[in-house]
């Protein structure tokens, strides 16, 4: 998987001092979020937490985890291995009590004021909202409030989805088609897909079948609805299992919200290495 991911590492910076081992810094990040131990608990050959967090942070903010994703994805377009039958869902990850306290002025960029917690009956909990291709591998995910709905998250997870080519080209960012549960059942969802010439695959709740029965000739026709297509689904589950195989991931204890998207993304590029 390095000699994938080696060259996709920021180079050293012209002034200053040069960076850390990558692979050494990379694998102190990974065994941090694989285990979910705290930062100071860091075995001493994979050098210093405070090296491998800055670093987590530092290319959280300047996008040098959404690039390495995107080059990962590009390498992986460029042999046609990347299964374009998208399926979307959420999950919820509960906050320990150390997620808690950020600051609210003065965060960082692209930090979102709420950094992404939410209190419910479960307590803080955040939501992660995924889109995986055919292979249940990710190829776009964003972080909200765990009380926040699916379908205002749907548009800003398929704005995500964006292989570039190696060579001349646009990236591709349509998918052929999107199964997605009834959470996405929504007119503004569907004629989001049918602009784009996405074919949808999401079933209907009861509550709108029954309005639409309800208003006669005036409710339409029903959408159309592939249920064989649909078995294809549990790609997003099983995404998501993958995910969460990281302790860290499953219990979200970081402060920050970049950062524990941060932790997402390297998970996803060593996801895709592995291929």
């Amino acid at each position: 998987m390095w000699d994938r991911i080696e060259p996709l590492m920021p180079a050293d910076p012209v002034r200053g001092r040069r960076w850390a081992d990558h692979r050494r810094t990379l694998e102190a990040i990974a065994w941090k979020y694989r285990t979910n131990s705290p930062w100071r608990d860091l075995p001493d050959e994979l050098g210093s937490f405070q090296t491998a967090h800055k670093r987590l942070i530092r290319w959280a903010v300047d996008g040098t985890w959404e690039k390495i994703l995107a080059a990962v994805l590009a390498a992986a377009g460029a042999v046609d291995d990347i299964g374009w039958t998208v399926s979307v869902d959420s999950t919820v990850v509960r906050a320990h009590q150390h997620a808690a306290g950020a600051l609210k002025r003065g965060t960082k960029r692209n930090e979102p004021a709420d950094h992404a917690l939410g209190r419910s009956r479960g307590g803080l909990s955040t939501k992660i909202h995924l889109a995986a291709d055919g292979h249940a591998r990710p190829l776009a995910l964003a972080v909200t409030a765990g009380q926040a709905g699916d379908a205002p998250a749907f548009e800003t997870v398929m704005a995500r989805i964006r292989v570039p080519k190696i060579g001349p080209g646009r990236p591709r960012t349509r998918p052929t088609m999107v199964l997605a549960d009834r959470a996405y059942s929504s007119r503004a969802i569907r004629g989001h897909l049918r602009r784009r010439q996405i074919r949808a695959v999401i079933p209907q709740p009861s509550d709108q079948i029954g309005h639409r029965l309800r208003r006669g000739r005036q409710g339409g026709r029903p959408p159309g609805f592939d249920s064989e297509a649909y078995k294809q689904r549990n790609t997003v589950e099983r995404c998501i299992n993958r995910l969460k195989q990281w302790r860290g991931l499953a219990t979200r204890t970081d402060k920050l919200a970049i950062a524990y998207q941060a932790a997402l993304h390297l998970a996803a590029i060593l996801i895709w290495a592995r291929r």
